[in-house]
């Protein structure tokens, strides 16, 4: 398999260029060749297919030519070691859980498999890969505890101060050894700009070997389709789900999608959005408008030009009309998130975090004018990260789940810097 820029002013590369690279030179996102087709019968079969013999099936197209079949199945296997059990919360509304990871979020799936693709590149390497990459909250912790101690790679993480949750905040910032935090004063957009002027800069690329770990990287965005293919699995109803996707830079839901198009039955996905509209405001009005990021109780998604819906677009060949037959999205505000957290938890005794909350409020809107239909949202965090909000709205004190725990008591360490890219340049050219 191999990539090509969706700029379309740079060489086709393999799946290892591609991820090693992580963008084009003409700072274009890389994209597939082709999308793979899976066989019928694996869709029709796959409730007696194991977690490994599924993520392998799936993600095998896409590295063709790049990793041997045995280092790839050691490479899933190691990716998917947790559950991702899909939680019924009503009689038409599941929860597909994406918190049993390391970083009880739904990023260490993409953040697992692509440190071990790049472990794995680097093998007869000297050379250091630094690794850059921006969050708005959960990316960092899940790129922290992926990388962590890889031989030839070194992270260095920018998140926005202020704007993340404690727990997420501690994840990226107290692990040391090959992990540095920057502290950016500014929002997450600002953090994604400096990371990809970074990419462009012909001095850092002459002294740094630069990769990045966001859902911009093709080793980091494809594997995220894996857990819509278990969710499938456990599937009761007759008929396709309705998949409602909480979404700020739209690699998530942009997974999804390009699940669907090689097989995976979906019967439409809601991209459930904060009041960061941009992609909503573009499905009604067809002008995409990028805007200044708000600060939302849902950080992970306070997105103002989401990178990945560009690749979206490229899969329904930039035609509107073809996305919104199987594609909406909507906007939720902070007030909605919260009451909905409450009434949730209050009449069905079930505990949302911010984002899964959005997810579930667009889920059930769209299913009260839907009554033949159900569906699933993804629950893309534990609660624990976002304990003011979780707390207050369900009156009850969440408890640190064991695999957390050590982080109580730990400092940051991590280092302040003004936003904008000569501030980042001037830090890696010390």
């Amino acid at each position: 398999m191999n990539y090509y820029s969706l700029q379309k002013q740079s060489p086709a590369v393999s799946f290892a260029e591609a991820a090693v690279k992580g963008q084009a030179p003409d700072k274009g996102l890389y994209f597939p060749e082709s999308i793979p087709s899976l066989p019928k019968d694996f869709v029709a079969n796959i409730k007696s297919y194991s977690k490994d013999e599924i993520g392998f099936t799936v993600m095998k197209p896409y590295v063709a030519g790049s990793i041997p079949d045995e280092v790839l199945q050691k490479i899933v296997s190691e990716t998917i070691n947790f559950e991702f059990p899909l939680v019924p919360v009503t009689e038409r509304i599941s929860s597909l859980e994406l918190f049993h990871g390391p970083t009880l979020a739904f990023k260490d799936v993409g953040a697992r498999f692509m440190s071990r693709c790049l472990g794995y590149f680097n093998r007869n390497s000297n050379q250091h890969t630094t690794v850059l990459v921006a969050t708005s909250g959960d990316t960092g912790g899940a790129v922290a505890n992926g990388f962590l101690g890889v031989e030839g790679v070194d992270v260095v993480i920018l998140y926005p101060q202020g704007k993340v949750s404690p727990i997420q905040e501690l994840q990226l910032t107290t692990l040391g050894q090959n992990i540095t935090a920057l502290e950016v004063e500014g929002t997450f957009d600002d953090c994604q700009a400096m990371v990809k002027q970074a990419f462009a800069d012909t001095d850092l690329n002459e002294k740094y070997s630069l990769t990045s770990a966001n859902s911009i990287n093709v080793a980091r965005w494809l594997p995220q389709q894996l857990y819509y293919f278990f969710a499938y699995q456990q599937w009761q109803h007759s008929g396709a789900p309705v998949i409602c996707v909480p979404s700020g830079n739209f690699g998530n839901i942009c997974a999804g999608v390009i699940a669907y198009k090689s097989g995976l039955p979906v019967e439409h996905f809601i991209a459930a959005c904060n009041v960061n509209d941009v992609v909503p405001n573009f499905l009604q009005t067809g002008e995409y408008k990028p805007k200044a990021a708000i600060a939302t109780i849902s950080n992970a998604m306070d997105v103002g030009n989401p990178s990945n819906f560009v690749r979206i677009m490229e899969l329904f060949g930039q035609e509107v009309s073809d996305l919104k037959k199987i594609f909406s999205s909507t906007s939720i505000d902070d007030a909605t998130t919260a009451a909905t957290i409450k009434k949730v938890y209050n009449e069905h005794h079930y505990t949302l975090d911010p984002h899964g909350a959005v997810g579930y409020y667009a889920l059930n809107e769209y299913l009260s004018e839907h009554s033949d239909q159900k569906g699933f949202f993804l629950e893309t965090a534990h609660p624990v990260k976002f304990p003011e909000v979780v707390e207050q709205s369900t009156n009850t004190k969440i408890e640190f789940p064991e695999s957390v725990q050590y982080l109580q008591g730990k400092s940051k360490q991590s280092i302040e810097m003004k936003a904008g890219f000569d501030a980042l340049k001037e830090w890696m050219m010390r």
